[in-house]
């Protein structure tokens, strides 16, 4: 018998994505239109902003407007003791932005981390935004610690860095390049906000924007001067 090798989907976000765009949810359209599912199953997880109840409820007004089921994950206020049937049984999840190190320590303490490889790997749809983009590198550039920019291991389901906001917030670039150079993180992936990367398995395939002017680029460390390359980016307006 034939086997059917699983696709794999992670579609990465750098900002500006709902609530900023809600009116428009060109990513998360995109997003969804990569779903073979009628009437897909979407789990919003919203530990990196502490599960903020106004996230939350953006969410709902936000996603409300697709033919969707509409779930969202909560620690706090838990509606399972079975967090991988919770998870599992969704055709996407969607990752929140916030404190990435508070969200990935929650997420190892009750093993979501674990479920979370086991959902990609059996063809569940990862997306995020911000924390919810990074995490899924084995490194990303946060702002989870106070007063500066650091680099942080994340849970390596994509190889090297990446850094979102990168044309939003002042010091990202320079810090990423600072990184880089210093060798404190490795050649990775910076994204603007609105610019999303889509991968399938560990490879782009294809990057995306809300914006015409948004970028994604890679950046690699060249015998210790930083590379900036700006990647194709597709406009979805």
């Amino acid at each position: 018998m034939m086997m059917v090798e699983v696709q794999k989907n992670i579609i990465a976000m750098g900002g500006g994505s709902f609530p900023i765009q809600r009116d428009l949810m060109r990513l998360e359209r995109y997003a969804l239109q990569q779903l073979s599912a009628k009437r897909p199953k979407i789990c919003f997880v919203p530990t990196a902003s502490g599960e903020s109840p106004e996230y939350v409820v953006k969410f709902y007004e936000a996603f409300g407007h697709f033919d969707a089921e509409l779930t969202h994950l909560s620690f706090f206020k838990p509606s399972t003791n079975d967090l991988a049937d919770f998870l599992l049984r969704n055709d996407m999840i969607y990752v929140g932005g916030g404190n990435t190190k508070s969200m990935l320590a929650l997420w190892r303490e009750w093993g979501v981390d674990q479920i979370m490889h086991e959902a990609w790997g059996q063809g569940i749809m990862l997306c995020g935004v911000s924390a919810g983009a990074i995490c899924w590198f084995e490194e990303g550039i946060t702002d989870s610690f106070p007063d500066a920019l650091t680099s942080m291991k994340c849970l390596g389901f994509l190889s090297g860095s990446s850094c979102p906001h990168y044309d939003g917030e002042a010091d990202r670039r320079p810090s990423f390049h600072r990184m880089l150079q210093a060798g404190q993180v490795s050649d990775g992936i910076a994204l603007d906000d609105g610019a999303a990367v889509h991968y399938r398995g560990r490879e782009i395939h294809k990057i995306v924007s809300s914006r015409p002017d948004a970028k994604a680029y890679r950046l690699e460390n060249v015998s210790g001067e930083v590379k900036e390359t700006a990647l194709a980016v597709d406009y979805l307006g």
